[in-house]
């Protein structure tokens, strides 16, 4: 799952970040209002997380000008404490949960797992990419009328590929985001997963590839 994290305290920022990679999340970390409605209106992500207190832009604007141009995607706001009158004009904007600062890390992720559900339930999550999709519920990779069920680490492998086309992700990356910080995975279990996507993506007759950079890493390509 991927989400865009908007908060403008830069010790906060790193501290949330960290704790949402360990729990397998996917986070872009933007620092001001600006920032926020950029990559929220040019990026694909599962849910949203604003600080309403933001250089530029605050989190309520840009909660507005999303919702005004019909962004559906579920949208936490971090509230001060006891400022009753944002989180209701939050909630009238279209925000889906509004949590008070400071909190805690625990309830933090239980108001994201919530948000996700609910966007769940309203919103098919499938991501597509040249002639393939990938159904981010049921795990299957879909192309040319054949379907695989993926395992939950090809899945997550294939899925951040998807969601970073075109970029280059090294494997120390791809090895931190997909098996965790504390993994005793070795760097080399990650070319195996890969020779396992390609196998896929080739079975599944894919006009998209997995293209490898030396020294650099792996991105999903799709060829015309």
């Amino acid at each position: 799952m991927k989400l865009l994290y908007a908060e403008d305290e830069r010790g906060l920022s790193e501290a949330v970040v960290d704790i949402l990679t360990y729990h397998k999340y996917i986070v872009d970390a933007v620092y001001d209002g600006a920032e926020a409605l950029a990559f929220a209106q040019n990026e694909q992500y599962d849910g949203i997380i604003l600080d309403i207190m933001m250089p530029k832009l605050s989190g309520l604007e840009v909660l507005r000008r999303l919702r005004s141009e019909g962004c559906r995607t579920p949208i936490l706001l971090l509230t001060a404490k006891g400022e009753v009158e944002d989180q209701v004009q939050g909630l009238d904007l279209g925000a889906d949960d509004y949590l008070p600062k400071p909190f805690s890390m625990e309830l933090l992720l239980a108001r994201i797992r919530a948000m996700l559900r609910r966007r769940e339930t309203f919103t098919p999550n499938i991501l597509r990419r040249g002639n393939i999709s990938l159904n981010q519920q049921s795990y299957e990779l879909s192309g040319n009328g054949q379907t695989f069920v993926l395992p939950k680490t090809e899945y997550q492998l294939m899925e951040l590929l998807m969601l970073n086309q075109g970029i280059y992700l090294s494997t120390e990356n791809l090895l931190v985001k997909v098996w965790g910080y504390d993994t005793e995975a070795e760097l080399g279990t990650v070319w195996v997963y890969i020779s396992y996507l390609r196998k896929r993506l080739t079975a599944l007759n894919a006009n998209v590839t997995i293209a490898a950079k030396r020294n650099v890493g792996y991105r999903l390509e799709v060829t015309e």
